[in-house]
C-alpha cells in the first residue's frame, strides 16, 4: 500500500520490484501520473490528480475483509479519523486504507482499522519516504511499515 508519491514513478517501481508477490497493489491518491502507466496499482484520485481521471473511492475484497481506499482531503481535518471510519461502516468495510497526511498511522476507531502508509515522496514526520505491507489472513490483519532507502549524503567542510 502507497500513498502520495507524486509523480516519484521510481519509488512506485521500486515496491512493485520489491514485492512482486504481492496479492494486490494500492495506491491512496496523488500519484500524479497518467492512468495507465500503473495498471497494477487500484488507485484513487487525491487532491493534486486534477489532471488525471481516478475514482474518489474504491472498496476492496480480500478474503472477509472489505477495505475502503480513499485519498482523505474529502474529510474535515480534526474530525478525519471519525468521519472515515464512518464512510467505512456506511459502505460495510472494516478497513480504510487512506493518504494525503503524509504520516504513516495505524489506528482503530469504532471498530474499523484506519491504515495510512506515508508518502512515497517527502514524509512530513521526518522519517523518510514510506509505504506499508498489509498481511491478511483470515480475521488478522497486519501492517509493517517500510521505507524507501536513502542515499547518503556527503558531508560538507568548509575550511
Amino acid at each position: 500500500m502507497v500513498s502520495d508519491s507524486h509523480g516519484r514513478d521510481d519509488a512506485l517501481e521500486y515496491v512493485l520490484q520489491q514485492h512482486s508477490d504481492a496479492y494486490a497493489y494500492i495506491h491512496c491518491g496523488d500519484i500524479d501520473a497518467d492512468p495507465g502507466a500503473f495498471p497494477q496499482f487500484v488507485t484513487v484520485g487525491g487532491n493534486n490528480d486534477i489532471f488525471y481521471d481516478y475514482p474518489d473511492e474504491q472498496i476492496l475484497c480480500i478474503g472477509a475483509h472489505r477495505i475502503f481506499i480513499v485519498h482523505s482531503h474529502q474529510f474535515m481535518y480534526s474530525r478525519r479519523s471519525q468521519q472515515m471510519a464512518a464512510a467505512a461502516k456506511d459502505r460495510s468495510c472494516d478497513i480504510v486504507c487512506y493518504g494525503h497526511t503524509h504520516i504513516a498511522a495505524d489506528e482503530t476507531v469504532d471498530g474499523i482499522r484506519l491504515l495510512n502508509p506515508g508518502s512515497l515522496w517527502r514524509s512530513r514526520d521526518g522519517r523518510g519516504p514510506s509505504y506499508a505491507l498489509l498481511y491478511i489472513e483470515d480475521d488478522a490483519v497486519d501492517v509493517q511499515f517500510e521505507f524507501l532507502p536513502q542515499k547518503q549524503k556527503k558531508s560538507k567542510f568548509f575550511w
